[in-house]
């Protein structure tokens, strides 16, 4: 990075949407697969499109308690004329014109059975059975493939599976399944004055690494928590190469453009800067770069800027090389007690508090700004229920407006 280059400062930010896209452009899946037991597959992305190797059911399967029958058998029967039928052995695997079979809910239809008479509509004397109801072809039956067809699509590739996909994995006949190897990131925390414990007047305890390190994991990738990295040319340099074979490299702190703000030209001297400040409040001085393929994303030191910037870079760019992309956040209706201010032109994160509703829930929630600025003060963060989103062209919410609080933290 050139002394013209820190003298520019950042005139010139790129939006949060372009700054996106142009590090996933830059990014590649890596492409490592593995096949993984069900019971541990919760979370895991599938590599590969999954069909159905066998149909759910089986077999026509009895939909309620009661007698397999041929249904024309039992047309015109009502309960002041029954239809009088044999009733057939109880292991009989299929049956004639004129014979009724129990069966009991999720049994086999016996062949030449295409109906079931409800129990409540049947009375066995002896070995007869009287029918009271007239049933159609296929009543209280479940066709074989009713649940899921021989050969169905099930899942595309890039799915993220849930405790109810494996379930349904499982009722097809597999215990394995082709996943994407999570993603490797490395988190290189820098800065001189960073300690792990007992600071000094003018240390600092060092959160930013083990946040976004259990944000990794969080993700569904696998971190590499390193040292801390002095702001050393030399050092910075020499870590973030020899962590290049991970999937993402991330650093925090050093990011911006003062005397000590190293990592951008490290990364210039490594490979190449894509961008270099974000339209983005409170964070702008980001860099996202990429060295030997491997995308890198330097995230600001102070924490609320530091954490902001990894939800909108890192988390994209990990699940892009895991195989997958980042869902939305879930996000709660409330209505704004306080105005939040906004520079136009900025994408603003606005840490709010969300109270909970009236006891008969007629009333929308209200959302409290815990600090509308100020990027070192981590508890605004810690102490929030999520964050509102004023875009680029909005100068500040009013009090009193019905905002979307995105709950950042609820979606891996």
């Amino acid at each position: 990075m050139s002394h013209d280059r820190r003298e520019a400062g950042f005139k010139r930010r790129t939006r949060v949407a372009e700054a996106r896209a142009t590090l996933l452009d830059a990014a590649a899946p890596h492409g490592r697969t593995e096949s993984a037991p069900l019971a541990d597959a919760d979370g895991r992305v599938v590599a590969e499109p999954i069909d159905a190797p066998a149909p759910v059911p089986s077999y026509d399967r009895a939909a309620m308690d009661g007698y397999a029958v041929r249904a024309e058998d039992t047309f015109g029967a009502s309960d002041r004329s029954p239809a009088v039928l044999r009733a057939a052995d109880t292991e009989a695997e299929s049956i004639s014109h004129g014979e009724a079979a129990r069966v009991h809910t999720g049994s086999a239809v016996p062949a030449g059975a295409d109906a079931v008479v409800m129990i409540e509509q049947v009375e066995a004397v002896g070995d007869e059975v009287e029918a009271f109801d007239a049933v159609a072809t296929g009543e209280n039956v479940g066709e074989a493939g009713e649940d899921v067809a021989d050969g169905q699509r099930l899942f595309e590739a890039g799915h993220v599976l849930r405790p109810s996909d494996l379930g349904l994995l499982k009722s097809v006949g597999l215990d394995a399944v082709p996943v994407c190897e999570p993603p490797t990131v490395a988190v290189i925390p820098t800065g001189e004055e960073l300690v792990q414990s007992d600071p000094d007047p003018g240390e600092v305890i060092e959160t930013n690494g083990l946040t976004v390190s259990r944000l990794v994991e969080r993700w569904g990738g696998e971190a590499r928590y390193r040292d801390v990295v002095t702001d050393d040319e030399d050092a910075l340099a020499a870590a973030v190469e020899a962590d290049l074979d991970a999937d993402v490299v991330v650093t925090t702190g050093g990011s911006s453009v003062g005397e000590r703000d190293l990592i951008p030209e490290v990364v210039d001297g490594l490979g190449e800067v894509l961008v270099h400040g974000v339209a983005l409040k409170p964070g702008h001085p980001v860099c996202l770069g990429v060295a030997d393929d491997t995308p890198i994303v330097s995230l600001p030191g102070y924490p609320v800027a530091c954490i902001v910037n990894a939800v909108q870079f890192l988390r994209p760019v990990q699940k892009h090389v895991g195989g997958t992309t980042a869902d939305p956040f879930p996000t709660r209706r409330a209505v704004l007690d306080r105005k939040i201010a906004s520079e136009p032109g900025t994408r603003t994160f606005a840490r709010v508090a969300v109270a909970d509703t009236d006891e008969d829930g007629s009333a929308l929630p209200a959302a409290t700004p815990t600090r509308a600025s100020g990027s070192g003060i981590l508890s605004s963060v810690a102490l929030a229920d999520g964050w509102v989103v004023v875009p680029e062209p909005r100068e500040g919410i009013d009090a009193g407006e019905v905002v979307d609080v995105e709950i950042w933290e609820e979606n891996p």
